[in-house]
């Protein structure tokens, strides 16, 4: 698991499991979007079933097919339209009384578990009850809280954080070759989730969808509460950029509250600084606190898959209204 960017703790932990082929039945591993969970969920795939000496290698038959999602034993369970359903986990279900084809672990990697209906949840706590000797389960969660507790209980549960920036900003100019400057400005970006820095990296159009909704928060908040109402509608069509829009404007919102306290050597949004300092000077510490709050209460609204035009209207009407129209 070498080539996983910082978690030192939750890797040795995972390799000490592989290495004496003795994992827990079932994983859950828990932060923000982007931090590496799924990245770090897959490599301890790898580790408990790669052939070499040194697990995992990464070069093997097996660890290359794990990677490219293609190994018979290890299977990732993708939210459809933004739900894990009840038809997915029963097919789990059937396939974990399958003994593995071609390795020791038949490993089951369901990313957002949170997204699971209650009916699909329910039916895993069976599983997690009562699992088969040969199956592994690695689940993936923004937070535990949004889970039922039996559910959490029955894992164990692997925190991860974001990475220091300067982890990133070393990762991105040694492994991918950035140039300083802008592996410096994608990892302040990222707020040390390692995989946004390179996706942005892989794609432009991440840099793109950042700057429109950076551009969306700074125009509605001189808006009225109809001008809102129909953002959140138009927000609630696309739920599947929801979610990397609310991270985006709560790093806006807590760098106006850095400005506020002094801080500014602290920004995450560093070439925007020019907003920033206009509506640092319009809004009290305490809005924007309340705006942070809001934007967490948002993301565990989502995460409790409630109705998410309702959780973005009433998020909208929360943000404090600005007295001028500003450039974003």
């Amino acid at each position: 698991m070498h080539w996983v960017i910082g978690h030192e703790s939750a890797v040795r932990q995972l390799q000490a499991a592989a290495r004496t082929q003795q994992p827990a039945h079932a994983y859950l591993f828990t932060g923000p979007t982007s931090v590496g969970k799924t990245t770090l969920a897959l490599a301890f795939a790898q580790a408990l079933n790669c052939q070499a000496a040194e697990r995992p290698c990464g070069h093997c038959r097996v660890c290359r097919l794990i990677a490219q999602g293609r190994h018979p034993d290890v299977a990732v369970i993708q939210a459809g339209d933004g739900v894990i359903k009840i038809d997915q986990i029963r097919e789990l279900q059937r396939q974990a009384m399958l003994a593995p084809l071609e390795v020791r672990w038949r490993v089951f990697v369901v990313p957002n578990i949170e997204r699971a209906t209650r009916e699909a949840a329910n039916s895993l706590l069976k599983t997690l009850e009562e699992p088969p000797p040969h199956v592994v389960l690695l689940l993936t969660t923004l937070d535990a809280e949004a889970l039922l507790p039996t559910v959490v209980s029955r894992c164990r549960v692997i925190p991860l954080r974001p990475l220091p920036v300067q982890q990133v900003h070393q990762a991105l100019e040694e492994r991918w070759h950035v140039d300083p400057d802008q592996a410096m400005l994608l990892a302040r970006l990222s707020g040390g989730r390692i995989g946004w820095a390179i996706a942005a990296l892989k794609d432009s159009a991440t840099l793109e969808r950042r700057q429109a909704a950076l551009d969306a928060l700074v125009a509605i908040l001189p808006a009225r509460p109809l001008e809102r109402l129909a953002l959140a509608e138009r927000m609630s069509k696309s739920r599947s950029n929801v979610e990397e829009t609310l991270a985006l404007w709560l790093s806006w919102w807590r760098d106006l509250l850095l400005l506020r306290n002094g801080l500014e050597e602290l920004l995450t949004n560093v070439d925007q600084r020019e907003t920033l300092h206009a509506l640092a000077e319009r809004f009290t510490s305490h809005q924007i606190v309340r705006a942070v709050h809001a934007i967490q209460q948002t993301l565990r609204r989502i995460d409790a898959n409630v109705n998410l035009r309702l959780a973005l209207e009433a998020l909208l009407l929360t943000f404090p209204q600005s007295d001028v129209t500003l450039q974003g």
